[in-house]
Formats: C-alpha cells, structure tokens, sequence
C-alpha cells in the first residue's frame, strides 16, 4: 500500500494485479486501478465509462448482477416503453438507430445498451458486489472492497443511481393478507391476474402503465392515490411534452412555461380533480425543481379511469384476510395488491462519506447541476432526477474534470523524468 500511494499519480505505473494473502481475515487479493473505478454498470455507468475511454482514460466497472442495465433487464415490466423522445434518452456520443420509433421499447432500449457497451469496448465485472468505499487519507487513495478483492483507485465514481433498491411500505395488516403483494419490479405483465380485482398502491408513471397493462388483460384494477400529482399529455401541439417544455424555457421563466403546460392540459385531458387526481399547487416544473417530483405523461389510463374501468382510491388504512379499508372508510375486496411504490438510493449502505457529498437518502447534498463532484476524487453520475439527459451531462463534466487531472500528472512526471539531476558538492573542513 505505501508503494501505491507512492506512485498514486504516476499514469505510467503498472505493477502486479495481485498480492499474496496476508491473513485468514484479508481479502483474497488487493487490485492497483489505474483510472476511476465505476460502481454500478447501468447506463450512468455505461455513460461515465464511455465518455473517459473515449478520452484515452482506462476505467473499471464494477457490477453486482449478472449484465448491464440490471433495472431494466431483470425489474421493468414487459410493455415499458421509454416515457421521453428518444433524442432525450441517448447516451453520449452514439445517438439511437434512425429506424427506432420515437418512444424505444424496453427490448429496443436494451439491444441500444448492448450496442452501446461494445461500441465503446467496456467489460464490466459482474457479479461484484461492492461492500465497503472509504478514502485512505494517508495515501491519498480510495479503497473500494468486495468479498473477495480490494481495488485501490485515485477517483471513485458511484453510478448505482436512484432506483437501487425497492421501497416497500409498511402496511397495518399486512401479514394477514392472504393475496399475493409484489413490488413492481417483480411484475412482468397482467397475464397472470385476469379477471381478478387488483390494488395498485402509486400513482406515478409506473403505477398508472400498470393499471393501463391489467386492463389489457381483463383485470379489475384500482388505484390508490395517496398526494397530488401532475397528469400531463404525452405530447402536446403535434410535439412531446417534454421538447415543448425544453423549447419554452429557452425563452420564457419556469412558471410562464407552467401555466402554458397547465393551460394546455387542461384543454386536451380535462380536470383531472374531478378524477381524483388532485394537482399541487406549484408547477409541474416548478415542482421537479424543488422536490423533484416527476410530472406523469398519460399514454392512456385517464380514458380508462375515465370510463370506470380504473377506479381510484385514497391512502390505505390496513389490510385484513381478503379486504382493503382506506382512510376514508370504505373496505374493498381485492385479489392482488401490486406496490407501484419505487425505488430508492443504496450509496449510504456501502459509500464511507465522511465529507458528507451524500446525504441520508443516498443522493448528492448539491442540487444540480452541482451535484456531480466531490471532494478526494469522489463523483456522482445518474443522481439529477433528470433522467438519462442529467445523466449524459453528468457524465461528460465527470470525464473532462478526470482528464485534466490525468493530463497535468503527466505532463508533471514527464518535466521530472526529463530533468537532469542535481550534483551536490560537500567539503570536510
């Protein structure tokens, strides 16, 4: 270790990958990185990775599952589509295939990550976990350990983004419900609960595709629709809603642009508090900014809500054997009930943070688009609450900021390799 932190900033230093076992009680071998570290292999990851590769920067990704994209692949449901244009959604340097319609599918998504990871030539390290970061302040360094090794790298860079791990309410009466409860992520398609009444706990764009989904499949689905919530149109005058917005603010404040969305909505979807679907009072982007809170683009559930086949519910009390009572008194029964419920940040369970870049929740202290830096090497990519937009920005900010470090080391050494050594002349009196 002393050796490394010798040569921490030496770009031409290339020692053994591994170390012989110390004790019983050490890791299996201690890996010298010479680029960032990546944790997470999603397309923040993917996105980091690229963008420093692309400026001649190795880089090592560390994944926990089995493939990239892991959310995508393993806890999405079958008809996902991508909620924003596609020109919003891609990736540094490789926009999608011009025969992708303009909302890519969940497989078309997919197939554009895997493209992506060979284009650019990455080799994520799958099935690693990471347990433990924590900076060495003696040498200068970050430690980032698995179960098995230990790699020690100059720059961290946490790509595990917002959605890591799935939120499960605590619900009175849970135990005693004798239907099936899943979390979204386990939930594929409607198939499997035809002609059945199901609960859907959520109301943001997951849980509202979902009830859409289950009425595909002759379900009976209800809605449980606990605070206020921005409905909005998928698209607007002959554009999508989010393009409308971009170009609107180009020229016009957040709350012009807010009241021109609003205005908008109204007239093409109707008052959606007459659906029980209560708007806040700041908005829709007022409300990203501050909270940030995600407006839903409707692809179809306010028809069906609409027409009675959806029907919508306040917060849940408890549940008992076959049967829901919600705040406002009224006991339903249901069959199922499906958690639309979310997910949230994993960093503070792993990420030793003593400068405190991150906060209890998981995501960076600064707001964006400050939040992607940290102190001792430590970045931040896919924690905007921008989507995969926020995300390529991050990304080549994080890039350009390593490449000037990397850059200035070496030009550093080679002034130091190129100088001719001192002689120093002593006299004995």
């Amino acid at each position: 270790m002393e050796g490394y932190g010798k040569r921490a900033h030496d770009p031409y230093f290339k020692p053994p990958l591994q170390s012989a076992i110390v004790s019983e009680d050490s890791l299996a071998s201690c890996v010298w990185v010479p680029g960032p570290v990546i944790v997470g292999a999603g397309p923040s990851g993917l996105a980091a990775a690229a963008c420093l590769k692309n400026r001649g920067i190795p880089v090592l990704i560390l994944e926990k599952t089995n493939c990239i994209a892991s959310l995508w692949q393993i806890k999405t449901y079958d008809r996902l589509c991508l909620h924003l244009p596609k020109q919003f959604c891609q990736l540094p340097f490789m926009p999608f295939p011009k025969d992708y319609p303009n909302y890519p599918t969940k497989r078309q998504f997919l197939a554009y990550l895997e493209a992506y990871a060979k284009n650019f030539d990455l080799h994520p390290v799958f099935n690693t976990m990471v347990v433990k970061a924590e900076y060495d302040g003696v040498f200068g360094l970050w430690r980032v350990k698995t179960k098995v090794t230990e790699y020690v790298c100059r720059w961290l860079i946490v790509a595990t983004g917002e959605n890591a791990d799935e939120v499960v309410p605590k619900i009175e009466g849970m135990n005693e419900f004798i239907g099936p409860i899943v979390h979204t992520s386990s939930y594929k398609s409607g198939d499997c609960f035809e002609n059945k009444n199901v609960l859907v706990v959520g109301c943001g764009n997951s849980g509202m595709e979902v009830c859409l989904d289950l009425c595909n499949y002759n379900a009976c689905p209800s809605l449980v629709v606990r605070d206020s919530l921005h409905v909005l149109p998928q698209e607007m005058l002959g554009r999508s809603t989010f393009g409308l917005s971009m170009w609107l603010l180009k020229w016009f404040p957040v709350r012009v642009v807010d009241r021109v969305l609003l205005f908008a909505s109204n007239f093409m979807i109707g008052d959606t508090d007459r659906l029980g679907l209560n708007r806040p009072k700041l908005g829709p982007l007022e409300l990203k900014n501050v909270s940030g809170k995600t407006p839903v683009l409707d692809v179809g559930t306010l028809a069906k809500i609409r027409s009675g086949d959806i029907k919508v519910y306040p917060g849940i009390k408890r549940l008992a054997r076959n049967t829901v009572e919600f705040v406002d008194g009224r006991i339903e029964k249901f069959d199922a009930i499906i958690l639309a419920t979310g997910y949230r940040s994993n960093v503070t369970t792993w990420l030793k943070d003593t400068n405190s870049f991150f906060k209890k929740d998981g995501f960076p202290t600064k707001q964006f688009p400050e939040g992607w830096k940290g102190e001792c090497g430590l970045y931040a990519v896919g924690f905007t609450k921008r989507g995969l937009l926020g995300t390529s920005m991050d990304a080549a900010k994080i890039a350009e900021d390593i490449v000037c470090q990397w850059n200035t080391d070496k030009k550093h050494l080679k002034s130091l390799r190129h100088q001719p050594p001192k002689l120093s002349v002593s006299i004995d009196s």
